[in-house]
């Protein structure tokens, strides 16, 4: 059973506190919230004895954090901001502004997962202009970092390209190598001949690139002469469908596909390639209220499709 927040914690008593501490100083507090010296010293002494311990110390420099407060910090600081978020996302409602979203989509989650996203989330907030747009890894980690877009669905990608991007993971993606119907390496699979025929590769920006490379390499698989590299979805489903070409791709762009029987996977051992699928957000930015609705409905389409 959770414990049960004490009800004499107001938000004034948060509020408060959060202001002393941004502003390094009792006087420069009150003054912010328009309140005297003594009011704001009451308030403070008032949240201490409600919690059983300070949470600032008072030295000539102006106040400084307790261990206890630097902990209570974190909690209270997402508080306000949820209030805030809350009252924003009420105040734009109320005044009829058309909100909007905008929402990048690698190509695994677009064919998979983005249609039942999509569907959730305009009925939970049918007011809101969404835009999807999807592509590369690092196409769209760039648009998210400008500012262009709001979040991203996809792969983790290497460190160095996720440096600073808040990322959630949602479900464990594979790769798969899929060919047309009745193709001739159905009868005798193995990697290794895979060179035999063109293969769609994905390209050096690709987040599945290393992951692909690591299962070659595993399997003895040498350099592969006839490629292109790619991992639109487009061209390969056409591609593949109309000659013998060999695929690699992640399992959600081919899975409707596959379901089908359109295209056939190979059975190939491709547990090297799982990998994290997840929510990214833009680096140091505050999110909009509308951004924890879409939480929501991605939460409910990946438990509904079972990814």
């Amino acid at each position: 059973m959770k414990p049960v927040i004490d009800r004499r914690i107001k938000f004034r008593h948060i509020q408060c506190f959060v202001e002393i501490v941004r502003q390094k100083s009792m006087k420069r507090a009150a003054e912010r919230l328009f309140l005297t010296q003594p009011a704001i010293s009451k308030t403070l002494k008032e949240l201490e004895e409600i919690l059983g311990t300070s949470l600032l110390l008072r030295n000539r420099a102006g106040v400084s954090l307790t261990r206890q407060g630097e902990v209570f910090l974190q909690f209270a600081e997402m508080s306000v901001a949820a209030l805030q978020q809350g009252i924003d996302g009420v105040q734009q409602v109320g005044r009829g502004e058309r909100l909007s979203l905008s929402v990048g989509a690698l190509p695994s989650v677009a064919a998979r997962l983005m249609p039942e996203v999509a569907r959730e989330f305009l009925e939970l907030a049918p007011e809101v202009n969404l835009r999807i747009t999807d592509g590369p890894h690092g196409y769209l980690l760039d648009l998210l970092r400008r500012g262009s877009l709001d979040l991203v669905i996809g792969r983790l990608g290497q460190p160095e390209a996720m440096k600073g991007i808040p990322f959630t993971q949602l479900y464990d993606e594979y790769v798969e190598f899929v060919v047309r119907a009745g193709h001739p390496l159905l009868a005798d699979p193995d990697m290794r001949r895979i060179g035999e025929w063109m293969v769609i590769y994905p390209p050096e920006a690709s987040a599945i690139r290393p992951l692909v490379e690591r299962v070659m390499i595993a399997h003895g698989v040498g350099e592969i002469p006839r490629r292109i590299e790619s991992v639109s979805g487009a061209f390969g489903r056409n591609y593949v469908r109309s000659c013998d070409a060999i695929w690699i791709i992640s399992a959600g762009v081919v899975a409707k596909e596959i379901s089908e029987g359109s295209l056939v996977r190979l059975p190939f051992d491709t547990s090297l390639t799982k990998g994290p699928v997840g929510l990214m957000a833009r680096p140091d930015s505050q999110p909009k209220p509308v951004e924890q609705v879409f939480r929501l409905a991605v939460k409910n389409a990946v438990a509904a499709l079972e990814v």
